[in-house]
């Protein structure tokens, strides 16, 4: 999109997360960015955008050392116009839990303060009735009618706006003192809050426009049209309806495994219980004698397919990263910058999430700069996966402490605890009675799934190096460790279902998700709509995620969702 604008748009990126989609986003509606790289570009700002990304103690010790913060300070009492993202709404309260650090071996707690622009204090969900991270797509109510607002307010006044992209773990309450301030709330199971404020010419989010579809890019073309005609301000309040409430729909998310193919190209393909090759008989490869890989399409083409047909997510898993290091893996890093300029919804990237040493130069590099490289090429989540499992042994093994060290503890420290999700791909390991045992976590399995010798238990032994290695310790066991160490979501694989098309493995799904306290996402063996709806009905997961059926167009997303619907799920639709 262009347009004729001399609006200017100064983005204030603090170095963490993924900005590369609010740049695109930005550009997208026709306008043009200039970096802040100083506090003295504040002040002669047109407007700025802070999108920000990570934990809140981040955030804020990046701004007070950059000088940022006093100059935010002064940029914001002026009323100059402005809209702040997540962590940039957030910082506007005086305070946060999230800020709580640790000093002098943990023993001194210290708290850094926020701009104190709008009165109150940031506080943490309680997970002992829902999942944290709060992460999806939901709705929000208006409490006034804003300009910026003007492109997706509800027509419908009974009825929420249209939903919105989530992912945080801490919230703003509504209070006496910042009501005045609130643009709209939103519900998570219970607790309302402020899921946007403005007054004046500052305007912030909770959720993420970048990151909500076509819905989130018209809220940022409508900010910044307001901005440009002069009208930003111009809000009236209405009634408030205490009555409405918004709610968290189910989501469907698309993986896309990635690989080089024989030929050396980036392709899209898809396993039967992780095997990806051909079957000799079908597609030999003649210079191995084996099955080729197969090949399903193009990464970015098939992902912005999927982004135009409706997926709540889209992650691309790099299944033989765990033979090469992120650094040298250019045309994945290239793969995400593509999509993330025409791909408006999460993108998540796994693979090869670990620390590493370069053989060329011998130089050492942490899980946290691979994990850099990956949000700041377009990815909003990281998929950890063989190096959760080890870092679970060692937690297990020392008795549940904590190094610090560890690609879990590491990246979410930085970017937030919502950034990392755990990828587990157990298979079942089979055994006559709870008994036979102890040591793992032992599942009761229904007629359609016992094993072998009539088996009607199992435990769910953890695999390594994408399947090939299997471990002694099991998937629950692995998911409660990874969430102490600080992961925000887990993508459940089962082994045994993948590429089978016979549905999600329940047993599992049920047994990990009530082990913890952070989101699920329900993966293999996905094969029609009803696999979804059955997941989502019978298990507590939030998200459900497929590949192959997608890929094959067997079946279409808008089908899927549209069963959902039907069946009393809801999901996001779009037209």
């Amino acid at each position: 999109m262009t347009n004729n604008s001399k609006l200017v748009v100064s983005l204030l990126d603090y170095g963490a997360g993924n900005v590369r989609s609010v740049r695109n986003a930005i550009t997208s509606c026709g306008y043009t960015i200039i970096d802040i790289t100083e506090p003295s570009q504040i002040n002669d700002a047109q407007v700025i955008i802070f999108p920000g990304v990570g934990s809140y103690h981040s955030a804020m010790e990046v701004l007070q050392a950059k000088g940022y913060d006093a100059a935010l300070r002064e940029y914001l009492s002026k009323d100059r116009p402005y809209l702040g993202i997540c962590l940039g709404m957030q910082t506007l309260f005086e305070s946060s839990e999230e800020s709580i650090g640790t000093e002098n071996g943990g023993k001194a707690p210290s708290s850094l303060p926020g701009l104190g622009v709008i009165p109150g204090k940031v506080i943490k969900f309680d997970d002992s009735c829902r999942s944290v991270p709060h992460i999806g797509w939901n709705g929000t109510i208006a409490h006034q009618v804003s300009p910026a607002m003007k492109y997706m307010m509800s027509e419908d006044a009974a009825k929420p706006n249209a939903e919105v992209y989530f992912v945080h773990s801490y919230y703003a309450p509504i209070t006496s003192e910042n009501a005045p301030w609130v643009l709209t709330r939103t519900t998570y199971e219970g607790q309302e809050y402020i899921s946007s404020v403005q007054k004046g010419n500052v305007v912030a989010t909770q959720f993420h426009p970048e990151k909500s579809g076509k819905t989130g890019l018209n809220f940022i073309k409508g900010f910044l049209e307001s901005v440009e005609d002069g009208t930003l301000s111009q809000t009236t309040p209405i009634p408030i309806n205490p009555n409405m409430h918004t709610q968290l729909v189910k989501r469907v998310v698309v993986a896309l495994d990635v690989r080089s193919n024989d030929d050396g190209d980036l392709v899209v393909t898809k396993g039967d219980q992780y095997d990806v090759r051909e079957k000799d008989d079908e597609q030999p490869d003649v210079s191995t004698g084996r099955g080729g890989v197969r090949n399903l399409g193009k990464p970015v083409q098939l992902a912005s397919r999927y982004y135009t047909e409706g997926a709540d997510e889209i992650a691309f898993l790099n299944i033989t990263s765990f033979r090469q290091g992120v650094i040298e893996d250019m045309p994945m890093l290239q793969v995400l910058e593509e999509a993330s300029k025409c791909i408006f919804v999460p993108l998540t990237v796994g693979g090869g999430i670990r620390s590493y040493t370069d053989p060329e130069s011998g130089r050492v590099y942490s899980a946290l700069e691979v994990a850099s490289r990956y949000f700041r090429a377009g990815a909003d989540k990281v998929s950890i996966g063989s190096d959760a499992v080890h870092a679970a042994e060692d937690y297990i093994e020392s008795g549940g402490k904590k190094t610090g060290l560890t690609s879990i503890e590491t990246i979410s420290q930085v970017y937030g605890v919502q950034a990392v999700v755990i990828s587990i791909d157990p298979k079942r390991v089979y055994v006559s009675s709870p008994d036979d045992c102890i040591k793992h976590v032992v599942v009761p399995l229904d007629e359609s799934q016992a094993g072998p010798n009539e088996e009607r238990y199992c435990w769910y032994q953890c695999t390594v190096k994408g399947g090939r290695e299997a471990r002694d310790i099991c998937a629950v066991s692995v998911a409660k460790a990874a969430e102490a160490l600080g992961a925000g979501e887990i993508m459940l694989n089962c082994i045994d279902m993948d590429g089978q098309c016979n549905g999600f493995d329940h047993a599992l799904m049920k047994a990990v998700s009530s082990a913890v306290s952070i989101p699920v996402i329900a993966s293999s063996g996905a094969g029609n709509e009803a696999h979804f709806v059955n997941v989502f009905k019978e298990t507590n997961v939030q998200a459900a995620l497929a590949a192959g059926m997608f890929h094959r167009k067997e079946v279409e997303i808008r089908s899927v969702k549209k069963h959902m619907e039907e069946n009393g799920i809801r999901a996001r639709i779009i037209s």
